[in-house]
Parts: C-alpha cells; sequence; structure tokens
C-alpha cells in the first residue's frame, strides 16, 4: 500500500493546485468536476486500502509508512510518514466517501457563483488537511492537519466575504479554535518532554511500558490539555459557540465540516491516543461529562430555534456530545461508530436543507415557519430527508439506532448512570427537534408568500441523486455492527475499544436481557419524541404558540441560548477591550505623551544654546576672555 497510498491527500491537493493556479481563466466551468474527481480517486485508493486490510482478516493491525525526514532538531526526529490501521481505514473511506457525495452536490448548488473557483479551490484544499490530519504517522504531522482544517474553515464559512456576518463568524470560528489549539500545542510538548518523541508508536509503546502511572498527575494533564484542543474542533463545552454560526457559508461547507471532516477531529484525536486516555481515568471522567451536558445543552437549544441550518448545527453539536461520552466510558468504537453512520445521515440533512435553501432562492438560511407542504413540490427532498430525520432520531432499523444504542448501552454497562441519563434525555430532544423541523418544513400548508410558491421547484438530479446516495448509507451502515443480534464487525474489524469490564449480570437480568430492555426503552424514548413533534406542529397548530406563552421564561433561555455568547462577551471580550483601552490611554498619556515632553526640553535647551551662537567676532573674544579669567580664579582657589 505504501506505494500508492500517498496519492490519498495529494489527490485533492492537486486539484488545489489546477484550480487555484488555472481555473478562474482557462477551467472555470469544470473546477467542480476536477475536484470531484480528485476526491473520487482518493475514495477509490481508500476503498482499496479497506479491502487489503479485510482480506488479512484479523492479522492486520498497524502498518507505518515513512517517506523521507520532515524535522530533525537534537533529540526530536520526526519523519514525514502514514500510521495505516483500521482507524485510519474507516476515517479515509468516510471523509472520501462523504466528501466525493458532497462535492457532486456542490457542482450542481454552486452553479452560477461568482466565486465558483475560488470554492473548488477551498474545498478539496480541506479535505487535503483532513487526509493529512488522520493518515499521519505522528502527533505534529497530525498538527498540521488540524490547524489546516481550521484554516479551510475560516475560509469557508468567510466564504461570502463581502457580507458582514460571514466574515465575522469566519473570524469567530479561527479565533474559538486557536484557544482550544494552545492546550492541544502544551499538551504535545508536555508529551515529548516525557517520551522524547511524538510518533504514535512511540507514544502507545510509552503507554504500554509502564512510563505514565495509572491515574498519573503528568498523563492526566497531559490528556486534559489534548482534550481542550478537541472541545474547540468539535464544538464541546465551553468552546462550542463558533459551530452554529459556521451557517454563514455555502450549505455543501456546513455538509463537509459537521459531517465528515473538522468536527470529527476531536473524536478521532482521543480515540487514536485511547492507550494513553484510558491511563487517566479522571480526564475520562470529565471526558464523558462534558460529552453528555454538550449533548443535551445543545439539544435543547435545537428544540426553539427556526433556522434549519442552525437546528442541524446544534443537532450537530449534540451528536458529537454523544461521542465524547461513549469515549468518556472507554466506548471508543462505539464513538467511532456513531462518527461513521452520523457523517452519512447529518451530510443528507445539511444538503436536504440546501435543496430547500435552493427552492427558496437562498444562500444562508431559511425560516423554517416560512415553509411548510414542501412535500408535494420536492418529493425526492422529502424522502431523503425524512429517511435521515428518522435514523439520527434512532428508529430501527436505520442506522442512528444501532450507534447511539450501543453508546447509551455503553454508558450504562460502565455504571456512570448520569450519563446514561443525560444521553437518553438527548435523545428524546433529538427526536423531538428533528421531526419538528421535518414537520415544520415539509408537512401542512405553504406559509411563504405567493411570490415564493411560484418559484418552489425540486432540485436538479445532480442535487438529489447525492441525497438518495446519502440516504441509502443512511439506512445500512448501521447493519456493519448490531450486538444485539450478536454481531459485532465494525468492533472486531477496529478493535481498539478497551471498555471497563462489564458486568456478567444485573441483578436477575443477563447483561444481554439488560442491552434489549435498555434498547426498547431508547425506541420509545424516540417514538415519544416524535409523537409529541407532530402532535404540536401538525395535529395541533395552535399548540406552539400556546406552550410558548405558558413557558415563555424557558422558552428565552433556549431561544437566547443560554446566553453563553453574551457571557462570554462580558466577561472576556469586553474586558479585552477594558484592557486595550488601559494600554491605549498608557500609551497616549505616558509613553508618547513622556517622549514628546523629552522632545520640546530638547528644543527648548537647544533654542536656549543657538542664542549665545551670535556670529560677532567681539562676542566671541569677550567669552574667552572671561573664560581664562573664571579659569585662573578656579586653579588659584584649588591649588
Amino acid at each position: 500500500m505504501k506505494y500508492y497510498l500517498w496519492l490519498v491527500p495529494i489527490s485533492p491537493a492537486l486539484a488545489v493546485i489546477i484550480n487555484g493556479l488555472a481555473g478562474e481563466r482557462r477551467l472555470r466551468d469544470k473546477a467542480g468536476h476536477i475536484a470531484a474527481a480528485a476526491m473520487g480517486l482518493s475514495l477509490v485508493l481508500s476503498l482499496n486500502c479497506l479491502w487489503q486490510m479485510l482480506f488479512h482478516g484479523g492479522e492486520f493491525r498497524a502498518m507505518e509508512i515513512d517517506y523521507f525526514t520532515w524535522l530533525a532538531a537534537g533529540k526530536l526526529l520526526i519523519p514525514f510518514g502514514f500510521y495505516i490501521d483500521p482507524l485510519t481505514a474507516v476515517m479515509m473511506m468516510v471523509v472520501s466517501l462523504v466528501g466525493t457525495i458532497i462535492f457532486v452536490y456542490a457542482i450542481g448548488y454552486m452553479q452560477g457563483d461568482p466565486g465558483y473557483t475560488r470554492f473548488f479551490t477551498y474545498m478539496p484544499l480541506f479535505t487535503f488537511f483532513m487526509f493529512l490530519l488522520i493518515m499521519g504517522d505522528s502527533l505534529p504531522l497530525l498538527f498540521v492537519g488540524w490547524e489546516g482544517v481550521g484554516l479551510c474553515s475560516y475560509l469557508l464559512i468567510g466564504y461570502y466575504y463581502d457580507r458582514d456576518y460571514a466574515a465575522d463568524a469566519g473570524r469567530k470560528a479561527f479565533i474559538v479554535n486557536r484557544i482550544g489549539d494552545f492546550g492541544f500545542l502544551i499538551g504535545m510538548l508536555l508529551l515529548f518532554w516525557n517520551v522524547g518523541s511524538l510518533q504514535f508508536s512511540q507514544l502507545f509503546l510509552a503507554a504500554e511500558n509502564g512510563q505514565f502511572a495509572m491515574g498519573g498527575v503528568s498523563i492526566t494533564l497531559i490528556t486534559l490539555l489534548l482534550f481542550i484542543g478537541a472541545t474547540g474542533k468539535s464544538a464541546q463545552i465551553p468552546l462550542f459557540v463558533w459551530l452554529p454560526d459556521a451557517m454563514a457559508g455555502p450549505t455543501p461547507v456546513s455538509a463537509l465540516i459537521h459531517a465528515a471532516t473538522m468536527v470529527t477531529a476531536g473524536i478521532y484525536m482521543v480515540a487514536r491516543l485511547h492507550p494513553l486516555f484510558n491511563l487517566a481515568p479522571a480526564t475520562l471522567l470529565v471526558i464523558g461529562a462534558v460529552g453528555g451536558l454538550t449533548a443535551i445543552m445543545a439539544a435543547s437549544i435545537a428544540l426553539v430555534q427556526r433556522d434549519a441550518k442552525k437546528i442541524l448545527a446544534y443537532s450537530t453539536i449534540s451528536q458529537l456530545g454523544y461521542m465524547f461520552l461513549a469515549c468518556g466510558a472507554g466506548a471508543y468504537a462505539a464513538a467511532i461508530f456513531h462518527l461513521m453512520t452520523h457523517a452519512f445521515f447529518k451530510a443528507c440533512l445539511f444538503l436536504g436543507a440546501g435543496s430547500v435553501l435552493h427552492a427558496f432562492h437562498r444562500t444562508t438560511d431559511v425560516d423554517v415557519f416560512e415553509a411548510g407542504g414542501l412535500r408535494r413540490v420536492m418529493p425526492y427532498t422529502r424522502w431523503t430527508f425524512l429517511i435521515a430525520t428518522l435514523a439520527i432520531s434512532g428508529v430501527p432499523p436505520l442506522a442512528g439506532f444501532f450507534s447511539k444504542d450501543e453508546i447509551l448501552w455503553q454508558a450504562f454497562a460502565s455504571g456512570r448512570m448520569f450519563l446514561w441519563v443525560l444521553g437518553l434525555a438527548a435523545a428524546f430532544c433529538t427526536a423531538f427537534y428533528m421531526f419538528r423541523l421535518y414537520s415544520l418544513l415539509f408537512s401542512g400548508e405553504f406559509r411563504g408568500t405567493e411570490e415564493q410558491r411560484a418559484h418552489l421547484h425540486e432540485s436538479p438530479i445532480l442535487m438529489w441523486a447525492p441525497l438518495a446516495a446519502l440516504a441509502f448509507f443512511a439506512v445500512c451502515t448501521g447493519w456493519l455492527n448490531m450486538p444485539l443480534f450478536g454481531y459485532n464487525g465494525f468492533h472486531d474489524f477496529l478493535a481498539i475499544e478497551h471498555p471497563p469490564a462489564a458486568k456478567e449480570s444485573f441483578g436477575p437480568f443477563s447483561a444481554h436481557a439488560m442491552e434489549t430492555a435498555l434498547a426498547i426503552v431508547s425506541i420509545l424514548t424516540a417514538l415519544a419524541g416524535i409523537f409529541f413533534a407532530r402532535m404540536i406542529y401538525v395535529w395541533a397548530p395552535s399548540m406552539p404558540d400556546n406552550l410558548r406563552q405558558a413557558f415563555q421564561s424557558a422558552f428565552d433561555i433556549l431561544w437566547n441560548k443560554y446566553n453563553v455568547d453574551e457571557a462570554y462577551d462580558s466577561a472576556f471580550i469586553q474586558n479585552y477591550y477594558r484592557v486595550c483601552r488601559g494600554i491605549q490611554w498608557f500609551d497616549d498619556n505616558i509613553i508618547i505623551a513622556g517622549l514628546n515632553r523629552l522632545a520640546r526640553f530638547a528644543v527648548q535647551g537647544a533654542d536656549g544654546l543657538r542664542r549665545i551662537q551670535t556670529g560677532v567676532l567681539p562676542h566671541y573674544a569677550l567669552a574667552a576672555a572671561l573664560g581664562m579669567v573664571f579659569l585662573a580664579i578656579w586653579l588659584l582657589i584649588c591649588y
């Protein structure tokens, strides 16, 4: 594989070079096809890599491929190479497959946009850095990809740079991620200080050889710092505030960020370094708690939002919380499994929202209360959106049920009941707000203007065909792992999970019986959320206003997103401005004013000295005579 795997990231990089240098002048209409073809090549190579691993059965575990020495300074020696194992193969497939589908969709969605070539230069650059992140064999190489996807998020979120809200959203994403990345960088430096290497193989060897004490201060601090980086990249408490504003970019950007690239990086990093995180139980507890709280908080905010893409953005934050909840319970394979299934149904949902935006001739948002009845004019979008909605709600036999249920079971089996309760509550909210969104978009009668109604139409085949492909995967990818039916194919292939020892029984019930019972509870919870959403927004359309009046205070809290942005503004931004104003005053009144006074004193002294330079010879003779007299007197007195 070493002879072709380098083409996986290089292929989109070549598309960046071609579109960036020649696309605008010569290949403008072909830029999207070039980018999609490059991603298609990466997909074929990733599929071949996965096939080779499956061909080897359980024998293939990890392979290091070093191409050349990248960094060499003192004891630090970092080759440029890839670390290929089943986790890498799964992530490569997710990024390449979902990325290819999104690229094809974007060709139709972005047609006629003035920045068409620029868009298809940024998008493959995004996937290039993501491939580098997941394939790199060391933390520094991962960090290059980590920072690269951060840069591309800034470029793509702020794609409509002539609009203030888009430029502000891009800056916000960039700055918030830099805060998390600072913690990640410090964690890397501490790892090198303790191990002397940053290659994954050496880090895993150090963990295996007992170089870090279980629960020790150093490994706990290192993993917490690394997790801070993950909270920024994967939008968890307290650094989640950038992701809802990231909707300012074009919809294919939102789909790529939320489904296959940037926000999954934190989950991947924790799963990749799971031998280190397993040595820090306190960190795992923090990860689980943060994930669970983020899941329920973001899900509750989504309950009242009106913008379709904002609802899906908070849904992503909540689902990422699920994945971290699984990591906190030690169920890393369950987290990656949910990452994979989530990529398909979330991409389908975002692209479905983009199809609705396309019908409304808008670029960024649509008020769900201005839609309705779209099932008649957008049947393909409606059915694919419904399938993805059922999947994310956790309805069997769709993919989301199997991956989400596995996370809830692992949380319960680990003995951390509060994580299971948080996850179950988030599951109810997810089913409710997703069917609220579906009902307001596609059910009932159209609530927009007559002018909008006249322009409504189904998207072209280049847009709805990718939706159909994603809906297909949203149905069947869950079948890769069905522990309820005794099949653990995905977990056995990944082979990275080291959860706490599961109990043989729970009181009078066996572990399998308890897992089945919890699955039934999960299904009933999802069905309850769906029922209440349909009842409130379809069968009794007057209920939303009545409920809002009855619970106005709670509604205001959720509508204002718990005032987190306002709290950050008051605590950090305004104080930062005050510090800046204080520094400005000190600069103006102390530094600059002091230098100005010194300059004036020098000028005044020069003016005084200038007066004795008269240019009249008798004056100089008199001064010389007086000087000689004073010199003579001084010599007489002193000697």
